[in-house]
């Protein structure tokens, strides 16, 4: 008899956990930037989520997106923190933070999040719903 772990059931829950962890990584890397704006040399971070997540989505072209997520390999899903523009640089002391743009990355990734946690939630509804 299979169980419910056995199945396809959590594979939405687990690229939205990653994501979610995406985010949460993100949030820390705004932080250290809005935090390290006055640091000469500093070069800002973000983190490298999406692109990986939209590479392994395209990998399997002509199936459905339920296939797409199932095939999906979530130990190669990492989200990856890297240096940004690490040659540019518009101020003299060689940081390339700017505190503004900063707040406006800082507003969105919270947007992100929380859309993540609410597509989760519905996600734990849905298989709720299904198990009554």
């Amino acid at each position: 008899m299979s169980s419910l772990i056995d199945t396809n059931a959590f594979d939405y829950v687990n690229v939205l956990d990653k994501a979610m962890d995406a985010s949460e990584l993100r949030h820390e890397a705004i932080s250290n930037n809005i935090a390290n704006a006055d640091t000469p040399n500093y070069k800002r971070q973000d983190v490298n989520f999406e692109v990986q997540l939209a590479k392994a989505l395209r990998h399997s072209r002509y199936k459905s997106m339920d296939d797409k997520v199932a095939d999906l390999k979530m130990n190669r899903l990492k989200p990856i923190t890297y240096t940004d523009y690490s040659g540019f640089s518009y101020r003299l002391d060689g940081n390339n933070v700017d505190p503004d743009t900063e707040g406006v990355y800082l507003a969105k990734n919270q947007v992100v999040y929380q859309g993540l946690y609410q597509s989760a939630l519905q996600e734990f509804k849905n298989l709720q719903a299904v198990m009554k």
